[in-house]
């Protein structure tokens, strides 16, 4: 699927009134005039929400002005020009951003990326960006001597993948080197312990895409959360 090209159908979770539009703005949002980079894939981009993502629920809600760079099926690792980090430095350097929120894409797990390890060091020239850890290592190192702002990550909420559920382990592993912040869905009961109905209402059986409902209702409220945490303190 090309990225832009709209798949929300009949979905239920993906009716008008989940809809961004139909969000009121909290004017008191900590998060108001914000702006912040989100770097990722189809779930950054809203694949299976009809191009809408949490990003655009933090900009309705929260007054976030959000730099959404996400091209579907894309992966951390360098793989060609589209792949995380090549999007990345094409970014504008000059950019004055207050954060910078990258997806743990699971493009990586479903073609086998190798995890790779953890670097002693934190020059860049020794990450390997061929590996999981090597590219988000180099996202992280990147973004922050950039544009100088709080790094996060997210990971996708839970799904069978014992290949990404590795790769969860070696971001908190990056986590602890690095000091950045990780907004992490994969281990937390609570979301992952809803209904088989809202599930239903909230993300696609593939357990990957959330739906506008998943976004806005699931997802949101864990995204406010984390940035507020850090965002209100600067």
């Amino acid at each position: 699927m090309k990225d832009g090209e709209r798949t929300a159908g009949g979905h239920p979770g993906n009716g008008a009134a989940y809809a961004a539009e139909a969000v009121s703005l909290r004017p008191d949002s900590p998060l108001r005039g914000k702006r912040i980079i989100f770097l990722g894939s189809s779930v950054t981009f809203g694949q299976s929400a009809g191009g809408v993502s949490f990003v655009e629920y933090l900009a309705a809600r929260d007054g976030v002005i959000p730099v959404k760079e996400a091209v579907s099926g894309t992966t951390l690792a360098t793989l060609d020009r589209n792949s995380y980090i090549p999007r990345m430095e094409r970014l504008d350097r000059d950019l004055r951003a207050d954060a910078f929120v990258c997806q743990l894409s699971t493009n990586d797990a479903t073609r086998g990326i190798p995890l790779g390890e953890v670097s002693p060091g934190r020059d860049r020239a020794g990450f390997d960006r061929d590996t999981v850890a090597g590219a988000v290592e180099t996202i992280v190192s990147y973004a922050a001597e950039t544009w100088r702002c709080p790094v996060f990550f997210y990971t996708g909420t839970r799904y069978d993948s014992g290949a990404y559920a590795r790769m969860v382990a070696l971001l908190l592993r990056i986590r602890d080197k690095w000091g950045i912040t990780v907004i992490d869905l994969w281990n937390d009961d609570e979301l992952n312990g809803i209904s088989d109905e809202r599930r239903a209402l909230y993300i696609l059986p593939d357990g990957v895409h959330p739906t506008m409902a998943g976004y806005r209702d699931w997802w949101l409220p864990k995204f406010e959360t984390a940035l507020e945490a850090v965002l209100k303190r600067d």
